[in-house]
């Protein structure tokens, strides 16, 4: 029984091995289920939607082509709880409060960070030329939505760039946080030199959760945080 038991794990193991000669590269060919060809610049977008699997079509093959397909929102909604914490930026302390800051929107609405105490406050930090900032603005604006009849959660996206060049960028490209414009000398208060960076600020005006850089588990986490924050 001992030898029968040793030789179907020695078995197992080699079908694992086997099973597992296709390697996604950036030469493989992908295509969806219905034929259609991608190139890599494609199907990465695609993935790092975070709402597309990929197979290969013969795991067995080491120059297989595989098969990307769209998620059930089941799928997409267990693959965003499971994602791992992205890495926290260089520029905040989580539990500490951040220095304040005095700033006006493109609506000429004046905002002073610690005047915000007793609300959710939820920092962007971009610039127009920037590809990741551009790439997450979608999500972050169906995280406005979400929040849109909540009077306690202040979205405030700080661009590095002048008025002019923001309203021409937001007339082509919607970006539905309090837009503050010319804001250098805030990121430079901050010290930030990543982009985009996000940050959470709780209601006691602390720093709950803060990344930067744009990976899939961006906004699933800064999703997750901000119903934290109002929840508290």
């Amino acid at each position: 029984m001992k030898r029968l038991i040793v030789a179907f794990i020695t078995v197992f193991l080699a079908n694992i091995a086997f099973a597992q000669k296709a390697r996604l590269t950036d030469a493989s060919i992908v295509k969806d289920t219905a034929g259609t060809v991608y190139p890599a610049s494609a199907w990465k977008s695609f993935l790092s939607s975070g709402k597309y699997g990929i197979r290969a079509e013969n795991p067995a093959s080491s120059s297989s082509a595989f098969i990307i397909y769209a998620l059930s929102e089941e799928e997409i909604r267990h693959r965003q709880d499971n994602l791992p914490r992205p890495f926290e930026s260089g520029f905040f302390i989580t539990g500490r409060k951040p220095a304040s800051f005095v700033a006006k929107d493109l609506e000429g609405n004046k905002y002073k960070l610690k005047d915000l105490i007793g609300k959710v406050v939820i920092l962007n930090f971009w610039f127009v030329n920037c590809g990741p900032c551009r790439t997450e603005i979608p999500e972050l604006n169906k995280l406005v939505e979400e929040y849109k009849d909540s009077s306690n959660v202040v979205f405030l996206a700080v661009a590095l760039d002048e008025e002019k060049e923001v309203k021409r960028f937001v007339e082509k490209i919607p970006f539905n946080y309090q837009m503050i414009t010319n804001g250098r000398y805030i990121t430079a208060e901050y010290g930030i030199t990543v982009y985009p960076t996000h940050a959470v600020i709780d209601k006691e005006g602390k720093v709950l959760f803060h990344t930067s850089g744009l990976s899939r588990s961006t906004i699933p986490w800064l999703r997750k945080m901000i119903g934290q924050a109002v929840e508290r």
